[in-house]
């Protein structure tokens, strides 16, 4: 059996999205198939869109989603349907070399549903991150799946899915900021927001946010930065270490990803302090460095995966920080749209007046 829903499709490079008829399969051995609640819009669909992450069009478009399973294929254990689910897309695999050795959140080998989902005229579509939920259905690997607590909403708890984990997990889980450190977040969209308020979650004692647009710079405040820095005008380093003691930061998370904002972050960070890149850098971007200073300064230069999140472990205690009023998923959402609102939504965004479109569905 198929299932003909209405879907997000980018055909071409560059061209606006256009909304589709898709055909879903029933889920096979190790697949689940979810009925998507909300999805989030985020920059990785634009670059998909631009074709900025490969050619492989048609693609499917969206992956910071949330909603209910509605059946499952042979084998799969883990949920079952009418469960409420957040989307990943590193499904681990559980036998390559990080996953034996305890570090799952480092899967090598993480895998996607093995059908297709594909244009009314058979023709395959390669789904965002192995998600596709700009959709109203999607298969999905199993493993794509975490099972969480109902009472969060879908468009708030979506957003786990990609940006504000990323972010989270970017200045926790690998910037390790805790009680009493101090934290600079440079760029404040959702990802560096997101790094914001789970430095706040940690107990982070001085949070200084860095960004170019004044409106994101109140939104920081809002999120728990103790201190905000227009780096339009003020060199960000040396804005940084005078909040600091003349010191630096003990953990600078670049939210960018160019490389002057990661030098900035390297500068920035205090002796034995931990630079963060979870901004996603162009392919064509260098980076060119005095080798005496990153040796002499000590600590740790990182790149966050997917804020080094385990789904599994992370979605649940995430969702249960905002049901408990100390991680306010909903004030990521700036508005609520339907499927046909997309386009406009990529407008919106490159603008910097949201932090998330949410698709409702």
């Amino acid at each position: 059996m198929t299932h003909e829903v209405r879907a997000v499709v980018a055909r071409t490079k560059g061209a606006p999205v256009s909304l589709e008829t898709v055909i879903v399969p029933d889920p096979g051995p190790g697949e689940a198939l979810v009925g998507v609640q909300a999805c989030g819009v985020c920059h990785t669909d634009l670059h998909y869109r631009e074709g900025g992450i490969g050619d492989a069009f048609p693609y499917l478009l969206g992956h910071e989603a949330a909603g209910v399973v509605e059946s499952v294929g042979d084998g799969v254990t883990d949920v079952a349907p009418g469960d409420f689910v957040i989307l990943n897309w590193r499904a681990v695999c559980g036998r390559c070399r990080a996953c034996r050795k305890g570090r799952p959140q480092y899967c090598f080998d993480t895998h996607n549903a093995a059908q297709p989902m594909t244009l009314a005229d058979g023709t395959p579509l390669s789904p965002a991150l192995g998600i596709g939920a700009f959709a109203e259905k999607t298969l999905v690997a199993a493993g794509q799946c975490t099972k969480v607590d109902e009472r969060a909403s879908a468009a708030a708890a979506g957003l786990l899915g990609c940006g504000v984990m990323a972010g989270f997990g970017a200045a926790v889980n690998t910037g390790g900021v805790g009680r009493g450190d101090s934290i600079a977040v440079i760029g404040c969209g959702g990802v560096g927001m997101a790094a914001v308020a789970g430095a706040k979650v940690a107990g982070a004692s001085r949070i200084i946010a860095v960004d170019v647009d004044e409106r994101k710079l109140k939104w920081a405040e809002e999120f728990g930065a103790t201190d905000t820095v227009h780096s339009s005008g003020t060199d960000p380093v040396e804005a940084i270490r005078a909040l600091t003691g003349g010191f630096g930061a003990d953990v600078v998370v670049d939210a960018v990803g160019r490389p002057e904002t990661y030098r900035q972050a390297l500068d920035a960070r205090d002796l034995a302090g931990t630079a963060v890149l979870v901004g996603v850098p162009s392919p064509q971007a260098t980076v060119e460095l005095p080798l005496l200073d990153v040796f002499g300064r000590g600590g740790a230069l990182k790149s966050s995966w997917y804020g080094d999140c385990l789904p599994s472990r992370d979605f649940p205690a995430l969702v249960d920080l905002h049901l408990q009023g100390r991680f306010d998923l909903d004030r990521f959402v700036s508005e609520r749209i339907a499927l046909d609102e997309v386009e406009e939504s990529f407008d919106r965004m490159r603008r910097g007046d949201v932090l998330r479109s949410v698709v409702v569905l």
